[in-house]
């Protein structure tokens, strides 16, 4: 797929993720594999508001982050996009900020369960309602760059997780493709809302 038309499709999800609620003002960054060698992905750029967002603020980056075309810096968190192609082989990787996913990423503990649920079907390779998805929760920094290595030896140790929580922060999931990752966005928030729901009734009995 072109450069155009990848960044057609990123502002596109931008402008649902923000309708949705999971990516308000300029929160959340979204990136798309562009070619392997050399490596180059097509990524949101810094302070796009997406509710606005369209393919100008689109930016093409190689494998050290650096912008190859396009106007505007990239996300600060590139090197943790550039992590998960890397260790994944994502084509696609795609960070929202939900209110239900930052309420989660609070958790106690160093990650979230979620079992049981007929949606955790939509995640890929996933064919029972019995699965038990286990993400990690991650602190949050400043710094992704200096981050980056030790980001890629937590998904190599849990090579099962679709997707990992930055503590109030938000959450980060992938796929082969802008379709996929997108799917898993989706399944991965609704369950994110039940969890935070039913969390809360119990906490008010």
């Amino acid at each position: 797929m072109s450069r155009a038309e990848l960044a057609t499709q990123l502002a596109e999800i931008g402008r649902q993720f923000y309708g949705w609620g999971w990516v308000m003002g300029t929160s959340g960054n979204f990136s798309a594999v562009l070619s392997r060698d050399p490596l180059r992905l097509a990524i949101t750029s810094s302070g796009a508001d997406k509710g606005n967002i369209g393919p100008g603020d689109i930016l093409e980056i190689d494998q050290h982050g650096e912008v190859v075309s396009g106007s505007g810096r990239p996300s600060a968190e590139s090197s943790l996009h550039l992590a998960i192609v890397r260790v994944r082989g994502a084509g696609a990787v795609l960070h929202t900020h939900s209110v239900w996913g930052t309420i989660l990423s609070d958790a106690p503990g160093d990650g979230v369960v979620l079992q049981g649920y007929e949606m955790l079907k939509g995640l890929d390779g996933v064919a029972t309602h019995e699965h038990r998805e286990w993400l990690p929760v991650i602190e949050n920094t400043q710094d992704w760059e200096a981050a980056a290595p030790s980001i890629a030896a937590l998904l190599g140790t849990y090579p099962e997780a679709h997707g990992l929580l930055i503590r109030s922060h938000g959450l980060y999931t992938w796929g082969r493709d802008l379709a996929e990752a997108k799917r898993q966005v989706e399944i991965l928030e609704f369950l994110f809302e039940v969890m935070g729901r039913k969390r809360g009734m119990t906490w008010q009995q």
